[in-house]
């Protein structure tokens, strides 16, 4: 028998609030938890560009569709960055260190979706990370059940297409906007 996993439920800061909720409940019922987002960034030819993955068609929600390089549910009792890079080291196969890590913000939202005929409230706080890592496509080793594919994209093309639905995705214009201004911050503060 599989065990349930079980992830803390946060106030709207994203600090657990003792309280702990089945992952399936907390999205049947829309209770808000935590999850970290580590978006992998590289330069080449003078552009940024940001590895996206595809979700495996198996997955409960937004099945095919392209992702943050890697992200996940926060188990209750782990805290953003050790999560963070777990998820990092399962869906990818790369080992980060904590000093890798560039935090880059929190953001809360709420979405409501009906997936594979079943009602689907997902309520995150969710802590945004980057790394810096120039690797070949074909250098990650994927966690088949939750990863198709991945592939290095412009950040600008990627923005615009987030912003125009020109791929099929499961991404936030608002966190990518985040992530852009982490790195016009760095290069500005050099």
């Amino acid at each position: 028998m599989k065990m349930k996993e079980l992830l803390d439920i946060v106030d709207e800061l994203g600090n657990p609030t003792g309280k702990v909720v089945e992952r399936e409940i907390a999205h049947q019922k829309g209770i808000r938890h935590r999850t970290s987002h580590v978006w992998l960034v590289r330069k080449r030819n003078n552009k940024v560009q940001v590895l996206l993955q595809k979700r495996s068609h198996n997955k409960d929600s937004f099945p095919d569709c392209y992702d943050i390089s890697s992200a996940g549910h926060i188990p209750a009792g782990q805290d953003y960055a050790e999560s963070a890079l777990r998820e990092l080291y399962e869906e990818l196969g790369y080992r980060a260190k904590s000093e890798d890590l560039i935090y880059c913000g929190k953001r809360s939202f709420r979405l409501d979706e009906n997936f594979h005929h079943r009602e689907f409230h997902d309520f995150q706080v969710s802590a945004i990370y980057m790394i810096w890592l120039d690797l070949q496509e074909t250098d990650f080793r994927l966690q088949k059940e939750e990863v198709s594919s991945v592939k290095w994209l412009d950040l600008d093309e990627c923005m615009q297409a987030v912003k125009n639905n020109t791929i099929k995705h499961c991404i936030y214009l608002d966190e990518l906007e985040i992530i852009y201004k982490k790195i016009i911050d760095i290069h500005t503060a050099k």
